[in-house]
């Protein structure tokens, strides 16, 4: 038996120069917690455009040729959400993260390797420990 719901829900697309490589979608689904995802930039630059991504999360364009609407799919095991979206905003958006950090440069932040670094070592430190 399939369920499928479809509802207008409002979406938030976050982006921080200080995890330049990720965006993050956040969703509120009446009476739950705020749900947030994070995945690649450029895989829903890549997306606008063209079918992107393996796994969790996929983008799509409705029709490749048009550029009108966007499909972006989220999904854990069985379960899964299906978001579309008009490629105006989305555009905009990643025109804005753009402006904030220039594709091709998130490794130069100094800032993020460093937090990079950290996160690394921390990891490491727990598997040893583990």
């Amino acid at each position: 038996m399939s369920e499928e719901l479809s509802f207008r829900i409002p979406v938030e697309l976050r982006y921080e120069s200080s995890d330049p490589y990720a965006v993050r979608l956040t969703f509120h689904l009446p009476g739950d917690a705020p749900v947030t995802w994070a995945f690649g930039r450029e895989l829903l630059i890549d997306g606008v455009g063209r079918p992107c991504g393996e796994g969790d999360v996929r983008v799509t364009p409705v029709e490749p040729d048009a550029l009108g609407e966007v499909l972006i799919r989220l999904q854990v095991g069985s379960d899964q959400a299906l978001f579309r979206s008009s490629t105006a905003p989305l555009v905009a958006f990643l025109d804005r993260t753009d402006k904030l950090v220039p594709l091709g440069q998130e490794g130069s932040l100094a800032d993020f390797d460093a937090h990079l670094d950290e996160a690394l070592d921390r990891i490491l430190a727990e598997q040893g420990a583990g």
